[in-house]
């Protein structure tokens, strides 16, 4: 039986080691019997992510037939199905902003901010995005704002590429002001760190690669004496949130060892795995813990970028992705590239399982967060931006319902529907840059 107190666990309660402080995730201890939930850790907050991939949808075999709720998901969105009262499909929209000849240098600056960047190199500007909007107003009282993420880099790329517009543009979609785009990590032993702590340097990288023992292990007394006064629920909330920090931790070290085992750690940060798939799913389950431990509730993150020459053999593509992109109406090519899509959203859907099996509060992180999924493009062999692939996948902490495929007049600004999503994050805007109003019905 539960002893009724006024005295509880705070939200933000850490477990301290030498060089990490390990916040633990939402427990019931956190919100004691007779307390106004709106007063305390349980009430729930919504998560607000960004899941970019390049080179557009074939359309056709990405948008539903029909509309509304108990629609057939397309071949593209398959996956989804298992999640269908958590998907919003939205049809309709377009980004006027990206339309130039430099469309893989305007598609990610313009994907969440609807304003087109400054064409002079030497001059790079262009707009504030949505999920720093939101990192201003919900990531405030988290330790990190907003976490930026990607599973390639780019950053050497210097000078004008895409169409002469600068190459700052290509390396990332998140920008803090019109002049400050933010980097994309791309190692998860650097992420790992700094949500955990450990070193971030190459030299402090190193050494903490030749240590054995896990950030985990200093901390283990006193997650023991935690447990023994918490209940069943919490103690196993605590328990499998420890081992799947270890569990990451371990396929880590296991990434960092493959990279070491061909010599001298190399300038490049050690721990990014060789396999794309693990590299996108360590990618995916720090969000989920970061999320659960409530260390930010903004995630931004780039599935692969655009001019991308990654194969995937693993759907029987060994051409590169953007040349697959350009297929020419080749209906061989339409079929690897729809493949390729396909695989990205099985990808996208490990990613909801996770969210959905994590306990949060009275809920699962899934029904609270709002997960914006998609691409700037249309037809990659037509370089157009209109109609764009748009899934929404979460609750939004009970302001958003799933099983809908909404159609919204042709050409309506991808932007109306960010600024719809802000609202539903608490965090209500009137403009964004070329928004005319938010989405009805969503």
């Amino acid at each position: 039986m539960r002893i009724i107190t006024k005295k509880h666990l705070g939200r933000r309660t850490f477990l301290q080691s030498a060089g990490a402080a390990i916040a633990l995730p939402l427990l019931d201890a956190m919100s004691p019997a007779l307390t106004a939930q709106r007063r305390t850790a349980a009430h729930p907050v919504t998560r607000l992510g960004f899941v970019y991939v390049p080179h557009g949808a074939v359309m056709q075999r990405f948008t539903p037939a029909t509309e509304g709720s108990g629609f057939e998901f397309s071949p593209i969105l398959k996956p989804l199905e298992p999640f269908r009262e958590r998907v919003v499909v939205v049809s309709g929209l377009a980004n006027k902003t990206a339309d130039n000849a430099g469309v893989h240098s305007l598609s990610p600056p313009t994907w969440l901010s609807g304003v087109r960047p400054n064409e002079k190199d030497l001059d790079i500007r262009a707009g504030i995005t949505a999920d720093q909007i939101a990192a201003r107003k919900i990531g405030q009282t988290t330790p990190f704002p907003s976490l930026e993420l990607a599973t390639e880099d780019h950053s050497g790329l210097i000078g004008a590429c895409d169409g002469g517009y600068s190459c700052t543009y290509i390396n990332t979609l998140a920008w803090r002001t019109p002049t400050t785009p933010l980097p994309m990590e791309i190692n998860p032993r650097v992420v790992f760190e700094r949500l955990f702590g450990e070193g971030g340097t190459p030299e402090q990288r190193a050494a903490a690669f030749r240590q054995d023992r896990s950030v985990l292990d200093a901390a283990a007394e006193q997650a023991s004496r935690l447990k023994m006064s918490l209940g069943a629920s919490d103690r196993l909330t605590l328990t499998q949130y420890l081992d799947n920090i270890r569990e990451i931790e371990r396929r880590i070290e296991v990434a960092g060892t493959q990279t070491a085992k061909q010599g001298e750690i190399p300038n490049a940060p050690a721990g990014i795995p060789e396999s794309f798939e693990e590299h996108i799913k360590l990618m995916f389950d720090l969000q989920v813990l970061a999320y659960q431990a409530d260390l930010t509730r903004v995630c931004t993150f780039m599935l692969a970028r655009e001019l991308s020459q990654r194969t995937y053999p693993q759907v029987g593509s060994h051409d590169p992705h953007h040349s697959v992109s350009h297929h020419q109406d080749d209906p061989v090519k339409i079929e690897t590239l729809a493949r390729i899509q396909n695989y990205h959203v099985q990808l996208f859907a490990y990613y909801l399982e996770k969210l959905r099996t994590t306990r949060d509060g009275d809920g699962s992180l899934l029904d609270h967060s709002v997960i914006l999924y998609g691409s700037n493009m249309s037809n990659s062999n037509l370089h157009n931006h209109f109609p764009l692939p748009v899934v929404l996948a979460g609750g939004a902490a009970g302001a958003l319902n799933g099983d809908r495929h909404l159609k919204y007049a042709d050409h309506t600004p991808m932007t109306n529907l960010l600024i719809t999503l802000l609202g539903k994050a608490g965090v209500p805007i009137e403009k964004l840059g070329d928004s005319t109003g938010m989405l009805a019905e969503l």
